[in-house]
């Protein structure tokens, strides 16, 4: 079974969803947050790639995807949001998985044909995808929707039959 690792990072909570394929059949592996709080950046920062490591060394994914920067309005909320990013990048790659940052409308459009979809139609299309599962942190439901996107994406094309 191929096993995917979707990541929606942030300083506070970061999001993660493993969706493995079984044939033509997708079902979450494990999802949850990483709760942060509020300790100092580079406690956080540190607490979150044990935690991420912890999470790769447990449930062996062969890929990661980690949803990409949106346009902040605040340039010091994006920084400290790179400052996730890049440890989750890092986490990923010194364990060996191919490691792809996609963009939130790419998600948003690949799960729901909207690239403006809320996070509403996209927990439905989560929830559809993985038969009916329900998961109830929304950061949570974001990462699997990035690793429903990726796993997707990289599906062989059937071209006959």
């Amino acid at each position: 079974m191929t096993r995917v690792l979707g990541i929606d990072p942030g300083t506070v909570r970061t999001g993660f969803g493993i969706v493995g394929r079984d044939g033509s059949r997708l079902r979450r592996v494990a999802s949850g947050t990483v709760e942060l709080g509020r300790a100092p950046l580079p406690q956080r920062l540190a607490h979150l790639h044990s935690e991420l490591t912890r999470l790769i060394d447990n449930y062996t994914p062969t890929a990661c995807a980690v949803e990409g920067l949106f346009q902040h309005r605040n340039a010091r909320s994006a920084l400290l949001l790179g400052h996730a990013r890049g440890v989750c990048l890092l986490a990923a790659a010194a364990h060996g998985l191919d490691v792809v940052e996609l963009a939130p409308a790419t998600v948003k459009r690949s799960l729901t044909g909207n690239g403006a979809a809320d996070k509403q139609q996209v927990g439905f299309m989560v929830a559809r995808l993985l038969d009916d599962f329900s998961e109830s942190a929304p950061d949570a439901c974001d990462a699997l929707a990035v690793a429903i996107c990726l796993i997707e994406t990289r599906k062989p094309l059937r071209l006959f039959g």
